[in-house]
């Protein structure tokens, strides 16, 4: 008698029911990996911006006010040192942010005379400061390369921008071209004022250099601070980057957003599903929903008188 060997290996029928079923738990799981990694972004991004309030405030204990949010742009020609001419409040925070030495390098570059006036010259200005961008930006530290655009180091991009106000001539924010605002003068309240809100670098790199951030208006605005009601601001970007409307009030304030949408620079937005977090003049962090663009403006003025709602 010939004796039965038992079958090891799957009919088809069955492989092709595991293959099903583990496509189906793929399926389940991934949107909880998802979910998992989004918290952890959002988590870590919310304890860079308090890292970053806790740096401003303490310049502030320090020279019993926020740093500028620019250091106006001096004109060519300048033999006054030190050269600071659009040096962002990022890069004024960074003796707060452990970042002693990159903070000397540049007072140092910037007070050696010659033809160091041009602040898009110092070295400080490649340095790719980690705090700086979002971890839900996937893309992580980046730079718009120098060398080939005729400078002579990188100047690297943040994700946070400091509040300026309304429009870039209202003034009426807390960190601005040539601001030096105390709290006492933030009379709607720390808890009711915008300080540093997201707005990830544009896919080009030409906005969001945090050391010497000239702007689209030499103020800085979109570069190292952000307005939230300046029609100017998205009608310059609508027409110098492109855009997906012709709608500029889209544009503004707190709106979703996309690296490769050229006018989405004009305005608050994060990578963030559902809005982007906010660092208050408090120093907490909150988290707005896009829902609720329309408090933006009154959230963004020190001093508006404005009596605003905010869940």
């Amino acid at each position: 008698m010939r004796r039965q060997i038992p079958r090891s290996a799957f009919t088809l029928i069955e492989l092709l029911v595991v293959i099903a079923i583990i496509a189906i738990l793929i399926g389940l799981l991934l949107p909880a990996v998802q979910k998992v990694r989004e918290a952890a972004a959002r988590t870590q991004c919310l304890n860079g911006l308090k890292q970053m309030g806790i740096a401003l405030h303490a310049c502030h204990d320090t020279n019993q006010m926020f740093p500028m949010g620019q250091f106006p742009w001096a004109n060519p020609g300048v033999t006054t040192a030190p050269f600071e001419g659009s040096w962002s409040w990022q890069a004024y925070i960074l003796p707060f942010i452990e970042q002693d030495n990159a903070y000397r390098q540049a007072k140092t570059f910037a007070s050696s005379g010659g033809s160091n006036w041009y602040s898009w010259y110092n070295p400080t200005a490649a340095l790719k400061v980690k705090q700086y961008t979002c971890p839900a930006d996937s893309r992580g530290p980046v730079s718009y390369p120098g060398p080939p655009n005729g400078l002579p180091v990188d100047q690297a991009l943040t994700g946070y921008l400091g509040n300026s106000g309304t429009t870039s001539t209202a003034l009426n924010g807390v960190l601005f071209s040539g601001s030096k605002v105390r709290i006492t003068d933030i009379t709607d309240g720390t808890s009711n004022t915008l300080l540093v809100g997201e707005r990830p670098p544009n896919s080009n790199l030409e906005y969001g250099w945090w050391f010497a951030a000239y702007g689209y208006d030499g103020r800085g605005n979109a570069d190292c601070v952000m307005t939230s009601n300046d029609l100017a601001l998205a009608s310059y970007f609508r027409s110098s980057y492109g855009c997906d409307t012709t709608n500029d009030a889209l544009k503004i304030g707190l709106q979703p957003g996309k690296p490769t949408v050229g006018c989405d620079a004009a305005h608050y937005w994060s990578f963030h599903p559902g809005g982007g977090l906010f660092l208050m003049s408090d120093g907490s962090v909150r988290m707005i929903t896009y829902s609720a663009n329309s408090i933006i403006p009154a959230l963004s003025t020190r001093a508006g008188g404005e009596v605003v709602t905010l869940n």
